[in-house]
């Protein structure tokens, strides 16, 4: 996390996001930079426009719980079987006495 957390510093800096700028920002912050990390963020974030990402990824969390309110929904159609008949208690009591006696 430490190596998108560097780039996303450089991006709010205003900072162009190279391996470099990157590997000193890890340096200062105590991690010992991986070469082949460093280059591989870098190249990987070649052409993205990281302002509209971070908008993407802040809109997303927001949808998932809509989706998870739908569960319920389908659990009551569950419930809606048909139920056994109700019993009344001197139904109940009448048909406990038949075990005694």
């Amino acid at each position: 996390m430490e190596y998108i957390y560097s780039a996303m510093i450089l991006h709010s800096a205003g900072k162009e996001i190279t391996e470099d700028a990157v590997s000193k920002i890890l340096t200062a912050a105590g991690v010992k930079p991986d070469t082949a990390r460093v280059k591989a963020l870098t190249a990987s974030l070649e052409g993205v426009d990281i302002a509209e990402a971070m908008k993407t990824a802040v809109a997303a969390p927001a949808a998932a719980p809509a989706a998870a309110a739908g569960a319920p929904a389908a659990a009551d159609k569950k419930k809606e079987e048909p139920e056994e008949p109700k019993v009344s208690e001197e139904e109940a009591a009448a048909g406990l006495g038949a075990l005694f006696g």
